[in-house]
């Protein structure tokens, strides 16, 4: 891809390797959402997106995602940055999926805001899973106890898991950390409870979205690779 194709030819192309990549892992096209990850990028590049075929959009700020959202609401989207507990309310009046929940205060506080509004969140579990300082995200140690919580709580539907492995510009070093974070949702559903509900796994990003697809991603975040670079 260069920099001079529209978002509409990188959606094409970005499209196209998804529906590839499902099938080489056995699946449909439409088993796997793209969300795009528009972190820095202006409205409009939302409005092209959505023209291409694009429907669901990841925002990594309350704010910078509330005009976006104003301006197109009727796409899919997704809170994929840390959440504080302060922005809790106005994120659960504005996104469609919490990506992020790295804590149970987090999650109750997400419970008691969708109680406060009437309506149920499908929100995903973060894990670090190299407990790499500067990430978000429940420690794989952590991730049961959080999951076997999540029953008690009105307002929450948990769907799956998330995670942002170590960069890297080789996407076969990215695999084993997918494979991991598949493992680890099956070790979820085999738990019962909330457990049992979880079949989401957001993994992958415009490196290495297609081997996270062959490993089972039902989401991918793809960002660069749809909009070009982050605009400044």
């Amino acid at each position: 891809m260069t920099a001079a194709e529209s978002i509409k030819e990188r959606a094409a192309q970005v499209l196209d390797a998804v529906a590839r990549a499902a099938q080489r892992s056995g699946r449909r096209a439409e088993e796997v959402r793209l969300v795009a990850a528009g972190k820095s990028q202006p409205v409009e590049s939302v409005g092209e997106a959505l023209e291409a075929g694009v429907t669901a959009f990841g925002e990594n700020y309350v704010q910078e995602a509330e005009r976006k959202i104003l301006a197109y609401p009727r796409a899919e989207w997704h809170l994929i940055g840390k959440l504080q507990r302060n922005k809790v309310k106005k994120a659960v009046s504005l996104f469609a999926w919490i990506q992020t929940v790295d804590s149970l205060e987090l999650l109750s506080e997400i419970s008691r805001r969708a109680g406060e509004a009437g309506r149920v969140v499908p929100v995903l579990v973060e894990v670090n899973l190299e407990g790499e300082g500067t990430k978000a995200g429940v420690s794989p140690e952590e991730l049961p106890s959080l999951v076997d919580a999540a029953p008690g709580l009105p307002g929450i539907s948990l769907r799956g898991l998330m995670a942002v492995p170590p960069w890297t510009t080789d996407p076969e070093e990215s695999r084993p950390y997918f494979i991991r974070l598949r493992e680890m949702l099956a070790g979820c559903v085999s738990r019962g409870g909330a457990g049992a509900g979880m079949a989401e796994l957001s993994m992958g990003m415009s490196n290495d979205y297609e081997a996270a697809i062959e490993e089972g991603a039902t989401m991918v975040r793809v960002g660069t690779a749809l909009f070009g670079s982050r605009a400044r």
